[in-house]
């Protein structure tokens, strides 16, 4: 399917709406599990006086509708770049993940659907439900060692992968600059 990652198919699913219904669900419930791993990973690693390349920063960000994997140095690279629940939305996971890498002066954190069966059934089904629906919006179930392997292209070492029951979370570190 030709248009599957196109902004018709995306903006079909991810509306005005999304942010506000996600920050309503913020403020009831606080940081979800993958996102609260993300949090406590990056503190870990010390992210104080560094760049971030995410959404959430309502006071300090920039806001571009764009594809990020086409946007090349129209958008900034940052020393941690997080990727939370983006690559299983974009049909061209090499180029994604390599423009995320690419961007990435220090860390790069991602996450996406563990390869299982359970998975795997559920996002067969979830298509179709889209394709009922006539949404060109799709899911997609990108292997994890291509994932981690297409950001080593990159220059990035692997220095977390966990898997969920649900979401796989990876954090990548610069090869040149990464920490013991």
């Amino acid at each position: 399917m030709s248009d599957c990652g196109s902004p018709k198919g995306y903006q079909q699913i991810f509306s005005q709406k999304t942010p506000h219904r996600e920050a309503k669900r913020y403020r009831r419930k606080g940081l979800d599990p993958t996102s609260r791993s993300i949090v406590e990973f990056l503190k870990k690693h010390g992210v104080e006086d560094r760049t971030l390349l995410e959404a959430g920063l309502e006071d300090r960000i920039e806001r571009r509708v764009t594809d990020f994997a086409e946007a090349g140095a129209e958008v900034e690279a940052a020393d941690i770049v997080v990727m939370n629940r983006v690559i299983c939305c974009y049909q061209d996971m090499p180029k994604l993940t390599g423009a995320a890498a690419d961007h990435t002066r220090g860390v790069l954190v991602i996450t996406f659907p563990r390869d299982t069966w359970w998975m795997r059934l559920g996002l067969v089904i979830a298509n179709f439900g889209l394709r009922i629906a006539r949404r060109h919006f799709r899911i997609f179930l990108h292997s994890p060692e291509q994932i981690l392997a297409t950001a080593a292209k990159h220059g990035l070492r692997t220095a977390l992968n966990r898997p969920g029951v649900v979401w796989q979370i990876a954090a990548l570190d610069r090869v040149a600059t990464a920490r013991a």
